[in-house]
């Protein structure tokens, strides 16, 4: 190829061949050889420094260049196929794009994003994005302002195609950009002259540019800016002008618009309320399903916000009405449920199983979240509203429909539900009243004969429960029976609607009183949720058991009693469910695991359960994706069962042990040869944390036997997992190397030189990157834990570590951008240093002392919190003259120590220090009763009694 870049640039006309035809083959998906082959010379591509300028070429041509053959349809292919390779290159590649190319790349987008097809417009958008995010606006300053010269049209000679293109490729700008447009650059903020003229163009008589410009606009709405406080109430007067327009997608960014402002500027939308209480209710019964969707997103958003909700009351009686009715199938879905029948025994479409994607490990100290701790309920998962609710997971390549604008797909959310989940904010708001104002509906419709009217009644009963649970708690001794009876109802979709409803009751019958009302209500309610869970339909299954699992949670201990009868059914349904309900069943079994712990470790629990995992775990092939959810499951299981998992201990971890080893082989084949595909990080995710299960489980003789007997050397697999690029892998493998210190600490103990560094590294925030700082808080947090839980086991062997530990875990405890919890468990690290390591710590105490008492004051007693003062506590001695200017918050938070379920030997050793603590004070301060006599009468009173003081 030639390597003069610059707008005189020409091309070889071979390259251009083949490149062209590398473009076409690549998207050959009937010739996966071909499509392969043509990947790979792609990526070979790039090594030459006149890639981008084909890509570019083939982009902006109409017709194909000079030289290049080939017949329009496939010319029409290798165009778009440009534009998303090019756009690739600079999101992948950017630093590596030759400086004399941008000229000629910048030029190329600008003529694509106004090209007459989609096609090429919106691959040119992106590519413009990621221009921007790549190189920043002052990489391209011209760009902004030529994009709203064109979609405002400001000369009056730009074709609808270069406007609509104009604004498309703003709108992502804006979508990807949005904090960098925010940002002061030389003095200015982009946003500060972009956001009038998107306010501007809200007047353009396209549809696409109106509905662009909102789009865009509300991406700004919700962020704290010196820009939307100048312009709030320009934007308003233009919304309300807007909230009539003929057009269903600009009325929809209007709603957007509103349910976005109550949360930014709810001072602005106050004295408008009673009109737009009106306008939302006549939107949200449009016939088109995306607006009606953003209407009903406007009561949620009103609902959830701190003060404005009050405001509502007085309209109540005009908002549940239409909840109620939006809350029934229209005629156009039930035709799409196609009158659900019995197909239990139908194997899945491959395209039915939803992908499911590992969870990760929990922080493992302080205040952060419990492991295992589940989402709160939302109306897709629980409510048998969502026909094909999704998991957690990412588009890898974007589709370019210029028709889409961005509202969500039926699928994914409908009025139907953004209806239930406004009552349900609403029953929380405003509690009695709310279901006051549905009794007489529900007294209507619950026996209705249509089922469509039955089962909305049900939905709108479960919809308050959680809000309205005193005022519909009289009448739930009629009510729970009769749902009961609806699990026999003849239409699948009331069975489904009435598990879910149930299991939002479930917690009030599990707290009766009385052995005689909970045999009456609750055994009838777990009984008939286990039997659906044998449903002839899978939808009903599904619904049963995802019901199950919130009883479960939110019964908790209480099934203890109940869980013969469970663990056989739950074997019934092993041996039965096809591979999509498969997945719910696996989190009833671990939310049961989770919630009776040990009560399922008796024999006659344990064979008849593990026998129908293993059954199952023996069928399932180490790549197959099912292996996710059921090693996760099995985590919580070998918890519950501790000894009485051994004999199933040996082939798990072995097979741990090799996923790992093969995922680990497959990374570095991929990472040397690009014919390799890159493996995916949750087969090692879900092993690691399934080998920690099985390491804290285990007595610790037989933990270290287990890890011993490795096929191949555990800790070296463990070091590359703590070194993954990928944050999930890493914090879970952080949480293996803490489970190992306190479990298996001989066999860690000698690779403690090798993992240090690795670990000294994961502790410093100056690796984060931005893009990914919330995932890796997780990662840091996990590896302040496994520092703390190595310390306490190795003792002085610290001392080569400590001063690099103690600047890390002051960099976390004083760093802004760090959250809470992060905060927290790098002070409990540093504490736990203290115990061996007094002395080496003593000398920089000032730097940490006020933030350390300052932290720890959140943080929850535990053994954790107790060995963290103890350390403290032992640096004070090494060191009592540093703490001249924080004495006084030492000894209240020393006073206001509360030592909750410590083992003994902890508790002697930190009361037996707190004493010397006080001994060595009352020498070096002459008025030491006085300074006490400083603190308040309650913390000397406590301190006299526990301390003699």
């Amino acid at each position: 190829m030639a390597t003069n870049a610059d707008l005189n640039w020409q091309p070889a006309p071979e390259s251009l061949r083949q490149l062209a035809g590398c473009l076409k083959d690549s998207l050959s998906g009937w010739d996966q050889a071909a499509q392969k082959q043509a990947l790979v010379m792609l990526e070979q591509a790039k090594s030459s420094p006149d890639l981008n300028n084909y890509l570019a070429l083939l982009l902006t041509s109409a017709e194909p260049p000079a030289g290049l053959q080939c017949t329009p349809q496939d010319y029409a292919l290798i165009r778009p196929a440009a534009g998303t390779r090019l756009k690739n290159n600079i999101l992948e590649d950017w630093d590596k794009i030759p400086a004399n190319s941008l000229p000629l790349i910048k030029s190329a987008i600008m003529i694509a994003i106004q090209d007459v097809s989609p096609s090429i417009r919106n691959p040119a958008a992106y590519a413009a994005s990621s221009m921007i995010r790549k190189g920043g606006v002052l990489g391209w300053p011209e760009l902004l302002p030529n994009l709203v010269e064109i979609f405002n049209n400001t000369s009056g000679s730009q074709t609808t195609a270069a406007q609509e293109g104009a604004m498309s490729a703003m709108f992502m700008i804006c979508e990807d950009n949005h904090k960098l447009l925010a940002r002061e650059v030389n003095g200015e903020r982009p946003l500060n002259f972009l956001l009038p003229q998107l306010i501007a163009a809200t007047k353009s008589p396209l549809v696409k540019v109106r509905t662009g410009t909102l789009k865009s606009i509300n991406i700004f709405a919700p962020v704290e800016s010196q820009a939307m406080l100048n312009s709030i109430d320009e934007l308003l007067q233009h919304l309300f002008v807007l909230a009539t327009d003929p057009s269903v997608e600009v009325r929809t960014q209007v709603c957007l618009a509103f349910s976005t402002l109550v949360e930014a500027r709810p001072d602005k939308i106050m004295p408008h309320l009673p009109g737009l209480v009106d306008y939302i209710l006549t939107q949200q019964k449009d016939e088109d399903e995306a607006l009606a969707c953003e209407a009903s997103e406007f009561w949620i958003a009103i609902g959830e916000h701190r003060d404005l909700w009050k405001a509502l009351e007085p309209y109540l009686s005009k908002i549940i009405p239409v909840l109620l009715e939006c809350m029934v199938y229209s005629g156009e879905e039930i035709a799409m449920l196609g009158g659900q029948s019995d197909d239990d025994d139908e194997d899945d479409r491959q395209e039915d199983i939803k992908p499911k994607f590992a969870k990760r490990k929990a922080a493992r100290a302080g205040n952060a979240n419990k492991e295992g701790d589940k989402a709160e309920e939302n109306y897709e998962k629980l409510s048998g509203m969502d026909d094909d609710d999704l998991d957690e997971g990412e588009v890898e390549e974007e589709e370019y429909d210029d028709d889409d604008d961005g509202s969500l797909a039926d699928d994914e959310w409908t009025v139907r539900k953004g209806s239930a989940a406004a009552l349900d904010v609403f029953a929380g708001d405003f509690g009695a009243p709310v279901f006051e104002s549905i009794l007489p509906y529900l007294s209507q419709n619950l026996k209705h004969a249509d089922w469509p009217q039955r089962e909305a009644a049900v939905l709108a009963l479960g919809a308050v429960a959680k809000g309205c649970m005193d005022a519909v708690t009289p009448h739930l001794p009629e009510l729970v029976p009769y749902l009961i009876s609806l699990l026999q109802d003849p239409e699948p979709v009331v069975r489904t609607i009435t598990c879910w409803a149930l299991g939002r009751y479930s917690p009030w019958a599990a707290s009766l009183p009385e052995q005689s009302q909970r045999e009456q209500y609750f055994l009838p309610m777990m009984d008939g949720m286990l039997q659906r869970m044998l449903d002839k339909n899978k939808k009903v299954q599904e619904a049963a058991a995802s019901a199950f699992a919130h009883l479960e949670d939110d019964c908790g201990q209480a099934l203890e009693p109940y869980c013969e009868p469970i663990v056989k059914q739950f074997v019934v349904c092993l041996a039965k469910y096809k591979d999509r309900n498969m997945y719910i069943l696996y989190d009833c079994i671990q939310s049961l695991a989770e919630q009776v712990g040990a009560v399922l470790a008796q024999p006659h629990l344990v064979q008849p359960l593990m026998g129908g995992l293993i059954a199952r775990y023996n069928n399932i092939a180490d790549d197959s994706r099912e292996i996710f959810p059921l090693l996760e499951c099995l985590s919580y299981v070998a918890l519950a069962l501790r000894d009485a998992f051994v004999p199933y201990a040996q082939p798990i971890f072995t097979r741990c042990m090799t996923i790992i080893q093969n995922n680990l082989q497959q990374a570095l084949s991929a990472a040397s040869n690009p014919n390799f595909d890159e493996p995916e990080k949750d087969f090692l995710v879900t092993s690691l944390d399934l080998i920690s299960s099985i390491i804290q489980a285990l007595e610790e003789q037989k933990a270290v036997e287990l890890v011993q007997s490795s096929p191949f050397p555990f800790f070296d697999l463990l070091g590359f997992c703590l070194e993954d690029p990928a944050d999930e892998v890493r914090q879970s493998a952080f949480a293996l190397l803490g489970d190992s210190s306190r479990f298996i600490y001989p066999l860690l103990s000698p690779h403690l030189p090798t993992i240090m560094p690795m670990l000294l590294k994961q502790l410093d925030m100056d690796n984060i990157l931005d893009e990914r700082i919330d995932q890796a808080f997780g990662v840091v947090s996990n590896a302040c834990w496994s520092s703390g839980e190595i310390t306490l086991q190795h003792g002085k062997g610290m001392a080569p570590w400590i001063n690099d530990l103690l600047k890390r875990f002051v960099e976390i405890m004083t760093n802004p951008r760090v959250p809470p919890g992060l905060h927290e468990n790098a002070a409990i690290a540093l504490g736990r240093l203290g115990e061996s390591n007094a002395e080496l710590l003593a000398p920089a105490l000032p730097n940490f002392a006020e933030d350390f008492l300052r932290l720890m004051q959140d943080v929850d007693y535990s053994e954790e919190k107790a060995t963290a003062f103890l350390g403290f506590s032992m640096i004070v001695g090494s060191n009592p003259q540093a703490m001249e200017s924080v004495l006084l918050e030492y000894f209240t938070a020393i006073a206001e120590y509360e030592e909750i379920g410590l083992h003994t030997p902890l508790k002697q050793r930190l009361e037996q220090v707190f004493c010397n603590i006080f001994t060595v004070y009352k020498q070096l301060i002459p008025q030491f009763d006085e300074f006490i006599g400083r603190m308040s009468p309650q913390n000397q009173q406590k301190l006299k009694a526990n301390y003699g003081i």
